[in-house]
């Protein structure tokens, strides 16, 4: 059996994060989403992989040049109209019963694999959700998929589509019809196969976790950071205290006085400290620098960050390549942040920056704010707005 990975999309909701990376490269515990759900697709038993790509394709094709854990075909996707239309693309590679999955979900081994064993012609992964309205809600009988309801106002049922589907080659008949009257969602096309009288099996995920807005990378992130063995990679030197599981990469330096509580992931070429604390669930990028008596907490770091000296950051995500200098402190709390639309209550919010971003000394950002790429912010300053990509603060 195959797996067709579709993974053309941008991630709207994921910005300032998606302009410079596609939202399947965004990375949880130093890996891209889409890494993971190739590790999943391949213990689970599958070796024959089709990933659809589309924006930005050369971030993933670059990525993955090299990986060899199996034979893995590449189609691409030139306009996103929606997953219906991003899976006709592979149909060319498929002759038998095969399975689609999101690149952008965390999915585990085990599900993937009851989902192949089904002995369903059409089978689906479902999953308990606190939150369906964000997604597909499935309203079932007897096991079988009754109605699909995408993103419903009201909170009309609990159990989800994970976009995780068994199905057979004729799929693509009913994809190309509904295609020609410009229909493109995958669920529509589940729903058109249900209305067809034909019977969707469905299946329990164990383990599945979406991102969908910036805030989602830090709770994915502080779960799967659980997963992480210990080991010590770097030069770590003597009066640094380490609790827990902390993983530090080759070639990272720990410098005398830090205080390191895991689980903590430090990738490789990093300095930190000295008398640097880092408490959990925190990810720091390769070839970052933390200086002297910062605080970091459950934050995701990128690769290619310097933090300055004494600076605060807890709940935080900050992007590849940017610059904060001393004194620095995102301020915690619960505030209402919009994304394309959608407002959204949030709970123990610190920030978020992203790329290549250049923060003055003694800069204060006010819980929830989103600062985009390539933002310039003065000294002494603080943030209480969204600030632009591209936008200057003086």
């Amino acid at each position: 059996m195959k797996a067709v990975i579709l993974a053309a999309g941008e991630g709207k909701r994921l910005r300032p994060y998606t302009e410079t990376l596609p939202k399947v490269m965004l990375p949880v515990v130093n890996k891209p989403i889409l890494e993971y759900v190739l590790d999943a697709v391949i213990k689970s038993g599958i070796n024959e992989i089709i990933v659809v790509v589309g924006y930005k394709k050369e971030v993933i094709l670059e990525y993955f040049k090299d990986y060899n854990k199996a034979n893995i075909t590449y189609v691409t996707q030139d306009k996103q109209l929606g997953t219906a239309h991003a899976l006709l693309q592979a149909k060319k590679h498929l002759k038998d019963s095969f399975i689609v999955l999101s690149g952008d979900n965390i999915i585990d081994s085990n599900s993937i694999s009851k989902l192949i064993e089904d002995k369903s012609k059409y089978s689906i992964l479902i999953k308990r959700h606190s939150q369906p309205s964000k997604y597909g809600v499935v309203f079932l009988e007897k096991n079988m998929i009754k109605e699909i309801v995408e993103k419903p106002k009201e909170e009309l049922g609990n159990f989800i589509s994970t976009g995780i589907y068994k199905l057979p080659k004729s799929v693509f008949k009913t994809i190309e019809d509904l295609g020609s009257d410009g229909i493109y969602a995958l669920s529509t096309v589940i729903q058109s196969l249900v209305n067809q009288g034909e019977e969707i099996n469905t299946i329990i995920a164990e383990s599945w976790m979406d991102i969908v807005y910036p805030w989602d990378l830090i709770k994915v992130n502080e779960t799967m950071i659980h997963e992480l063995p210990s080991s010590i990679g770097g030069v770590v030197e003597k009066g640094v205290t380490i609790k827990g599981d902390v993983f530090v990469g080759k070639d990272t330096k720990i410098y005398s006085g830090c205080y390191i509580v895991g689980p903590v992931f430090i990738g490789e070429g990093c300095e930190i400290g000295p008398n640097v604390c880092i408490f959990p669930s925190t990810t720091i990028g390769d070839n970052s620098v933390i200086q002297p008596f910062g605080h970091i907490q459950n934050a995701v770091i990128m690769n290619e960050v310097h933090v300055g000296s004494q600076s605060f950051l807890k709940n935080s995500i900050v992007g590849r390549s940017t610059i904060i200098k001393d004194h620095f402190s995102s301020i915690n709390g619960s505030p209402t942040v919009e994304i394309e639309g959608e407002f959204k209550k949030l709970k123990n919010m610190g920030t978020m920056i992203g790329d290549d971003c250049n923060i003055g000394s003694s800069v204060v950002i006010d819980s929830g704010k989103i600062i985009g790429k390539n933002c310039k912010i003065n000294s002494l300053k603080k943030i209480m707005d969204n600030i632009p990509s591209n936008t200057k603060v003086m």
